[in-house]
């Protein structure tokens, strides 16, 4: 059960306006004015640009930026979330996203700023990885609602994540606090594009569980009808799990013991009562959750960890904008004081 409910992400400053919030990834760049109830208007995007360098990236943003700028609510706007896919470093607020190679270190945080006051909004911005802004976005009004320390995660492409503790986002000091995907939960595993080896994303990504189960002679069916498309991805494999293939079975148990590995270390070390997990692997329901709550049993033994949750995120296409502006108003509000 929650253990402490869990307000806006601050009640007093979330009473003020909406927030800009923009939502930067590598097939899409949305925007919304977010109110203070997470329902949100004036919402646009544009597709990512690909084939462009680092300018033509931006102007998508900024095209984002000049439609929300024509909501009769823009003056009422108070404060700005950035969400991108990562790396970022919110120390310098520059991103390096895998997905958009045009950008590396690009001052992202800076060139929004900008283009919000050129628009008559001079609003202080926050950036936030992705991970953390899910996290935000599901402690706000999602399944973390009510849980003052929450690890919350995307499985997808790559495996990331964030921390809420106390009842206050954890993304450290670069915004990157939290990143489960790169715990190491097998010392002799195989090398990871991190340069580390044996991480979580490594064996329990999306990739990962297609590539693991294609190299112990999976054979995607063919598409239906009997034609020729095969599905050799994650999903593709999940399906075939559904249906009881034996060596798709295999790819997902092996990935939920890497996540019941990482989620019980990281709930040893910081006492969270619940793990969220999101992202498109988690789509494949139980055939992801069964094998972690199973596994877990064997990782999470210590009295205050064993009533530790895992379940499925809630908001889906929704958090990276709720998750922006929860992020920035939980960042740009001062902690709350101690109860005397």
């Amino acid at each position: 059960m929650p253990t402490t409910p869990s307000p806006p992400p601050s009640a007093a400053a979330a009473a003020t306006g909406p927030t800009v919030a923009i939502d930067i990834g590598g097939t899409k760049i949305a925007g919304a004015l977010v109110h203070p109830d997470g329902t949100m208007s004036a919402t646009t995007r544009r597709a990512t640009p690909r084939t462009v360098d680092a300018e033509g990236v931006m102007a998508a943003v900024a095209e984002v930026v000049a439609d929300l700028s024509q909501s009769p609510l823009w003056a009422s706007a108070v404060r700005c979330g950035i969400g991108s896919a990562g790396p970022v470093d919110t120390s310098r607020g520059t991103v390096s996203p895998v997905n958009i190679g045009a950008w590396r270190e690009f001052p992202i945080q800076e060139r929004v700023a900008a283009e919000l006051a050129g628009r008559g909004a001079e609003l202080p911005a926050v950036l936030a990885g992705d991970g953390v802004a899910m996290t935000a976005a599901e402690h706000w009004l999602g399944a973390a609602r009510g849980y003052a320390n929450a690890l919350c995660m995307v499985v997808s492409t790559g495996v990331g994540g964030g921390l809420i503790l106390n009842n206050q986002l954890h993304p450290g000091p670069t915004g990157n606090a939290g990143h489960i995907g790169h715990i190491s939960v097998a010392f002799d595993g195989e090398p990871c594009v991190c340069g580390g080896r044996g991480c979580v994303e490594s064996i329990a990504s999306g990739t990962a569980i297609a590539r693991w189960a294609l190299d112990q002679g999976w054979e995607p069916p063919a598409g239906s009808g009997g034609g020729a498309a095969h599905d050799a991805t994650a999903a593709g494999v999940a399906a075939a799990a559904a249906q009881g293939d034996p060596i798709a079975l295999a790819a997902f148990d092996r990935a939920g013991r890497a996540l019941a590995a990482a989620i019980a270390a990281s709930a040893t070390l910081v006492e969270t009562d619940i793990a969220v997990i999101g992202g498109g692997v988690a789509a494949a329901g139980e055939t992801l959750f069964g094998p972690i709550r199973s596994h877990l049993a064997q990782y999470a033994t210590l009295s205050f960890v064993q009533q530790l949750q895992v379940v499925p995120a809630t908001l889906g296409t929704h958090a990276g904008l709720i998750g922006a502006a929860a992020a920035a108003t939980m960042l740009l509000s001062p902690p709350p004081g101690p109860t005397v």
